[in-house]
């Protein structure tokens, strides 16, 4: 099947329906549309245009609510965009363009919250009447704006969901917190190293160890069965992200990306028990219409990445009792403080730092506790009173290996250096 001409013809599907996008001249003057619909993919959309964009959706449907949850160093807005219910049962949380300088992300979300919002189809209202459907459409303005892959101080915002540095990340975490999403979709952009590396999309569910079974496999599943093979099913090819590959075999070659490390979002989510999934589009043109069309390019990067989203819709719509049973036994088992803490590793990588009995709980000094509280909190990570004006941190808590990640000494991105309790 060839690649579709355009981003704005490529449907939305969520379960058996599809969400029709913007199509004929007609239905463009009668709906909001992006500066990159309007340019046929020439240019991306400037922060102006999606300010205007963002706020006409807002207003055009009842579906649609976008609140600013933060702001950048640069004093540029952090937008969260609802589309359906407030307070569902079911959330999937789409992070989008960390990096300034991967935009196509950023894209497929703006016009992909206007084709839910905007949409009639009675299947589609049912599926929003049950489901928060997030956006965080632009999660790096200031890198955006100057095409840089950091925020404005150079820091990379996808190294910095542990230390939460950054008001970006902070932003993020917040959403996170309170709106406790099932699923959490992170949309990049690679750069391919041909022949090894040139798949128009890549997956990657969450390899961090602490990552329970149950929310691990629902990641690889969403990954495996439904991102990908409805990606390949609209013509274009798909890989694991951090894998070359053979060009005549398919087989591995090595690994070059995709650890275990847990301040990668995909892996932060895993560890906070919802799943998570990073998908990345390839940035350079390959194809002789796209290197002779930097256009035709940019479609191929968008397209990919609203089917993409949709699939993940899909599984949400399919699966959405498997995925509360992962989630729900995830966090569970943190209350119960069962299962060891896993220091290094990855799914495809034996651990060298396992502790089998973890402590009960990490005290912190007066001093330690006012470095981090605010942290601790942006995680959800609750604390008690302790001795000398201190806290206690219990690791008796739904997200469990998460404290033992902020706060023992043995883990690679600590904020601070607890002391371990037992019981």
């Amino acid at each position: 099947m060839g690649r579709l001409a355009r981003s704005a013809v490529v449907p939305l599907a969520v379960g058996a329906l599809l969400v029709t996008p913007v199509a004929s001249a007609q239905e463009r003057t009668a709906a909001p549309t992006t500066g990159f619909e309007q340019t046929d993919g020439s240019r991306w959309t400037t922060p102006e245009e999606e300010t205007e964009f963002l706020q006409a959706v807002d207003e055009a449907s009842q579906q649609v609510s976008v609140e600013q949850i933060g702001k950048t160093k640069q004093d540029r807005p952090l937008r969260l965009v609802r589309v359906g219910a407030r307070g569902a049962r079911t959330a999937v949380l789409f992070t989008c363009s960390q990096h300034g300088d991967e935009p196509s992300g950023r894209e497929a979300c703006l016009s992909t919250i206007r084709d839910l919002g905007l949409s009639e189809d009675p299947e589609v209202r049912k599926f929003l009447s049950t489901t928060s459907v997030l956006f965080v459409p632009n999660a790096n303005p200031d890198g955006n704006v100057a095409n840089t892959r950091g925020n404005a101080d150079g820091v990379d915002i996808n190294r910095d969901h542990i230390a939460l540095n950054t008001p970006e990340a902070q932003a993020v975490a917040e959403v996170i917190r309170d709106e406790r999403p099932d699923v959490v979709h992170d949309l990049h952009e690679y750069g391919a190293k041909p022949p090894y590396y040139v798949k128009d999309l890549l997956a990657l569910w969450p390899r961090n160890l602490n990552a329970a079974e149950g929310v691990h496999d629902e990641s690889e599943r969403l990954s495996e069965e439904y991102v990908r093979p409805a990606v390949e099913d609209t013509g274009f090819s798909t890989g694991i992200y951090g894998i070359w590959t053979d060009p005549e075999t398919g087989e591995p070659v090595k690994q070059v990306a995709g650890d275990g490390q847990e301040r990668i979002l995909r892996n932060t989510i895993g560890v906070k028990n919802a799943l998570g999934l990073l998908v990345e589009t390839r940035v350079d043109p390959l194809t002789d219409e796209e290197k002779a069309d930097p256009a035709v390019n940019n479609r191929r990067r968008v397209d990919s990445h609203r089917t993409g989203v949709a699939a993940t819709l899909r599984m949400m719509s399919e699966r959405r009792a498997e995925i509360a049973t992962a989630t729900a036994t995830a966090r569970q088992a943190g209350l119960l403080g069962q299962g060891p803490i896993y220091f290094d590793g990855a799914d495809n990588e034996a651990p060298s730092q396992v502790d089998e009995n973890p402590p009960c709980a990490y005290g912190l000094t007066a001093d330690q506790f006012g470095a981090v509280r605010d942290k601790l909190d942006l995680h959800g990570v609750r604390s008690t009173p302790g001795p000398d004006g201190g806290r206690v941190v219990p690791m008796r808590q739904e997200a469990r290996s998460l404290v033992a990640l902020l706060l023992d000494s043995r883990a690679q991105f600590h904020i601070a250096e607890g002391r371990p309790l037992s019981c």
